[in-house]
């Protein structure tokens, strides 16, 4: 039988196959149309499989799953955002205060605690560790129909990159009071550690003409009261994936 042409390929790294090179191998016509096909359909294979194995050095952004979840103390709510899962909040009396493990982004909040004009509402945060990207924490206020759909608060929270965010909610909507997070200095950055302790206050009773925003005993945003929904529930507001210990929430009116 006459032989065909030598046959020379090389298949390049994909995944995790080993580049192979073959070289001046003598093969019959039908076993090099063979030989050919089957290579080809390897190579348009390889990145299906690369599709089927993805990276696993990509970061996982979904909700936690948090153990002994799905309870709150006696007089709290929570709503967590969206499709969250309540079952995944973890929300416990732990001295001094109250100590939250998330899954989704939620508000806790008691209902007692409804500001009917001027007020001054605080906590001390104390994160306890560190996420693979900062997420956001703190308080809310002007909180309304907090269990239906048309919900509405505004919230000021601080992440531990130095920065801080005020927004608004309206049912399924959020509008921006600041422009996005804004770096300040009276926001304390994340430690060696990864643990970061930050004090934050809503004060409309000082001056009832304003709302002030303070980090650490610092105004970083001051507001004018007409502007804001400044009755309602205060509570705090926690952003997915959190692990939090919380001091010293009240409310002062």
């Amino acid at each position: 039988m006459r032989k065909g042409p030598a046959l020379s390929a090389e298949v390049s790294p994909i995944g995790s196959v080993i580049a192979t090179r073959l070289r001046n191998i003598e093969v019959s016509p039908m076993r090099t149309s063979t030989f050919a096909g089957g290579l080809i359909v390897t190579l348009l294979g390889a990145p299906v499989a690369a599709a089927q194995y993805p990276d696993r050095t990509q970061k996982d952004h979904s909700d936690h799953v948090v153990e002994g979840s799905g309870t709150l103390p006696a007089g709290w709510s929570a709503r967590p955002d969206d499709t969250g899962d309540i079952k995944s909040v973890k929300f416990v009396t732990m001295a001094p205060g109250y100590h939250v493990t998330l899954g989704p982004a939620t508000i806790l909040y008691r209902k007692s605690d409804r500001a009917n004009g001027p007020f001054h509402t605080l906590a001390t945060f104390h994160q306890t560790k560190k996420l693979e990207h900062s997420e956001g924490y703190g308080l809310f206020m002007g909180g309304q129909a907090l269990d239906g759909k048309d919900r509405k608060y505004t919230y000021f929270l601080v992440r531990d990159d130095g920065s801080y965010l005020i927004k608004r909610r309206d049912g399924d909507k959020t509008i921006e009071v600041t422009k996005g997070w804004t770096a300040h200095p009276a926001v304390k950055k994340g430690n060696a550690e990864d643990k970061t302790t930050n004090l934050l206050e809503i004060d409309a009773k000082q001056n009832p003409s304003k709302v002030d925003f303070k980090v650490n005993g610092q105004t970083v945003y001051t507001a004018d009261a007409k502007a804001m929904d400044v009755k309602g529930i205060v509570g705090l507001r926690v952003n997915h994936n959190l692990d939090l210990h919380v001091e010293g929430f009240d409310l002062h009116q």
